[in-house]
C-alpha cells in the first residue's frame, strides 16, 4: 500500500467507524451484500448498484460506509458515483424521468420536453415532484441518436418522443402499480 494511500486510511478510519457507529442496523442488508463482496476487486459497480436497489439513491453516508467496509478510497467510490449517470446520490421521486441532452437530441426538440416538465409538473433537472412522484434529471447521451429525442421512464428507453407521446406515457405510469424508485 502506498504512502498516500496509508495516510488516507489513517484519516478516514476514524470518521468512518463513528459513522458506522451511528448508522448501526440501518445498513443491516448492505452489510449482507458487502460480505459476498469484501476482499474481492472489481466489485465496487456491482455493490453500488445492488445499494441503490435497496435504498433508492446513495447518501453520502452510506457511499463512506462502503468505502470503509470494502476498503476503497472514498475517493475512488465519488469518481464511480459520479461517472455513471445510472447511479443517484439524492432520493427520486417514484417516477424517475431522465431526458438525453445529447447533441441530436436537443437539436430535435429535447428542450420543449423540459419545458414540458417545468410549466406542467413544476420540474426542473435535478428536481423531484413536492408529492416524490416525479424526479428528473438530465444526461448526456443515452446512445440512441437516431431515435432522438429520447427520455428515460423507469429505465425504460422511449425514443422519437413528442408532447403527446410524452403526455401519454405519464399517464400509463401514473397508473401502472409496478413502477419504482
Amino acid at each position: 500500500m502506498g504512502n498516500v494511500r496509508r495516510r488516507f486510511y489513517f484519516f478516514m478510519k476514524k470518521p468512518a467507524a463513528q459513522l458506522k457507529e451511528k448508522a448501526k442496523g440501518k445498513y443491516d442488508k448492505l452489510d449482507t451484500v458487502l460480505e459476498k463482496y469484501k476482499g474481492r476487486g472489481g466489485v465496487l459497480v456491482k455493490v453500488l448498484q445492488e445499494a441503490q436497489e435497496m435504498y433508492g439513491h446513495l447518501p453520502r453516508e452510506l457511499l463512506i460506509h462502503v468505502a470503509y467496509e470494502l476498503d476503497v478510497p472514498l475517493s475512488e467510490v465519488y469518481s464511480v458515483v459520479s461517472f455513471y449517470s445510472l447511479f443517484r446520490t439524492k432520493t427520486t421521486g417514484r417516477i424517475h424521468l431522465e431526458v438525453c441532452s445529447g447533441t441530436a437530441c436537443y437539436v430535435k426538440g429535447m428542450e420543449d420536453l423540459l419545458e414540458y416538465f417545468r410549466e406542467n409538473l413544476s420540474l426542473r433537472p435535478g428536481g423531484i415532484t413536492d408529492d416524490e412522484k416525479y424526479s428528473l434529471t438530465t444526461s448526456n447521451c443515452m446512445g440512441v441518436c437516431s431515435s432522438a429525442p429520447v427520455i428515460k421512464i423507469g429505465g425504460e428507453l422511449h425514443g422519437e418522443m413528442t408532447l403527446e407521446k410524452l403526455q401519454q406515457l405519464l399517464k400509463e405510469h401514473e397508473n401502472d402499480k409496478q413502477t419504482q424508485r
